[in-house]
């Protein structure tokens, strides 16, 4: 059992900004460039501090001469010029106001609206620099956001979320989470166990008393359904690890049954080679594409024969290992050349792919008559899994193989206000705190102490502050923080 130290209900990270795990000037002001790198019609350059409208107000003309930005009233937009030392003109911008603590940041920020010259950009950078700002590193911003208490450690991970999102349902989960969503669900659950523990520690102090503040049958009651909810947290990883990074499907089969033309189908991109020639896939390519609001991950993988060729055989292996990973494969098969090594095929991908959704996808079926599929379907009667006819090459059905993925996929649709896990830090917490509120089930079950039964409770209090960051450390941080992009 790890050790844990007593805590308060208070964060652990201290109040002042100087806190500082990625070496964040805790007084100082920062400027980047916020938006992404290259040519575009505007750009954003973003300053947060205690001097931003001092240092903008130095580089900064207004239309109107008279108007300091100091003095300029919050969320106002003033248009003027950036000017530099010597006088030249860089750009006509648009300058917006944020003034503490009502920011992002829960800093004063500046928002430089600029064309999107990279010239203009850096120009403006380097201006700011040279009257006082420091270069902002990855994640800055919305670590100042979180030190300043206008974001938990979810929420700020889930800005990352946000801006990585590249469907529809991972944009909601993503920013549902942002909202608060699933901080509000730990809230709830450490203060609960938070008072939980209170009562046990209170009769700490009157041991020799023999005094019972906590009643032990209301106190399991409300750990099972404190383990109810952690575990419904859990377990809703499943989806959304499978929103957030996509849904790996498969595409296996002999040589030459279609699969890299499939995969350039459904990517709509000559991603993969296709030639007549056995063998030409030797390695896996992977790509994403959004079906319906999910995204699913296309592995076009090696095709699977009996070779003695070393490469190729280096290939295959590395099929067998994408349908262990997957979790839907798609057995493409060659409708006018059903292959004669149905049993051979059968043992080396339907053993891997147990327990995954296999769908049988018979290709080329604009080369054979309609009565034939039925003689091809009772070739493969052992499979009870759908079987999609199909045309890769002329397009033929491939609308009926889209709805057949959505279908295997079995993933909820996620609304407004639900609550999925999608971050396997917070994942990890959860099991942990998993496992420590069912020793204090068993504890209560047993008559345990007291004092062991706090310790145990205190140890889920723990693992669910890790998640919001009521419990962390700069190593967690900056390897939080760290991976959001500069400007962010």
């Amino acid at each position: 059992m790890q050790n844990i130290i007593p805590m308060s209900d208070k964060t652990s990270i201290p109040e002042s900004t100087n806190y500082s795990p990625l070496g964040i000037r805790g007084s100082s002001t920062i400027a980047a460039i916020s938006t992404a790198p290259g040519i575009g019609g505007i750009a954003i350059i973003r300053v947060s501090g205690i001097d931003a409208l001092k240092n903008c107000n130095a580089i900064f003309v207004a239309q109107s001469k008279k108007n300091s930005l100091s003095t300029q009233k919050p969320f106002s937009i003033s248009f003027g010029r950036i000017v530099a030392q010597t006088g030249e003109v860089i750009d006509e911008v648009l300058v917006s106001i944020f003034k503490a603590p009502h920011s992002f940041t829960g800093e004063d920020i500046v928002e430089i609206s600029c064309h999107g010259s990279v010239f203009i950009q850096q120009h403006i950078l380097e201006l700011l620099l040279d009257n006082g700002c420091s270069l902002a590193q990855p994640g800055e911003f919305t670590q100042r956001a979180f030190l300043n208490g206008k974001m938990d450690l979810s929420q700020a991970e889930a800005v990352a979320d946000l801006i990585a999102s590249t469907s529809a349902a991972s944009h909601r989960m993503a920013l549902n989470q942002m909202r608060g969503g699933f901080s509000n669900e730990l809230v709830k659950l450490r203060t609960q166990l938070l008072n939980f523990v209170s009562l046990v520690e209170l009769e700490l102090d009157f041991t020799e008393e023999d005094v019972e503040f906590a009643d032990r049958s209301k106190l399991k009651n409300l750990a099972t359904e404190i383990r109810k909810l952690i575990t419904r947290l859990a377990d809703s990883f499943r989806v959304g690890n499978a929103l957030k990074n996509g849904i790996p499907v498969a595409l296996v089969g002999e040589t030459n049954v279609g699969k890299s033309t499939l995969l350039n189908l459904l990517l709509n991109e000559e991603k993969a080679i296709v030639s007549d020639i056995h063998g030409t896939t030797r390695d896996s390519i992977e790509d994403s594409v959004d079906i319906n609001g999910i995204s699913f991950r296309f592995i076009d993988t090696a095709g699977i024969r009996d070779t003695k060729d070393k490469i190729e055989n280096m290939g295959i292996e590395r099929t067998y290992q994408k349908i262990e990973q997957a979790t839907i494969v798609l057995w493409l098969i060659d409708c006018t050349q059903v292959s004669e090594h149905i049993e051979w095929l059968t043992d080396r991908i339907a053993k891997r792919a147990e327990g995954k959704k296999i769908i049988l996808v018979f290709n080329k079926i604009d080369k054979i008559a309609d009565d034939e599929r039925e003689v091809i379907g009772q070739l493969f009667e052992q499979f009870e899994g759908e079987r999609i006819y199909i045309s890769a090459r002329n397009k033929i059905n491939t609308n009926h193989l889209l709805k057949a993925l959505v279908n295997a996929a079995q993933l909820p649709e996620i609304n407004p206000g639900d609550v999925v896990v999608n971050n396997i830090r917070h994942y990890e917490a959860l099991r942990k705190a998993q496992t420590a509120i069912n020793r204090v089930i068993e504890g209560l079950d047993s008559g345990i102490t007291g004092d062991f039964l706090s310790q145990d409770i205190r140890e889920c209090i723990h693992y669910i502050g890790e998640i919001t960051g009521h419990i962390s450390n700069n190593e967690i941080l900056g390897n939080i923080f760290g991976k959001f992009c500069i400007g962010k």
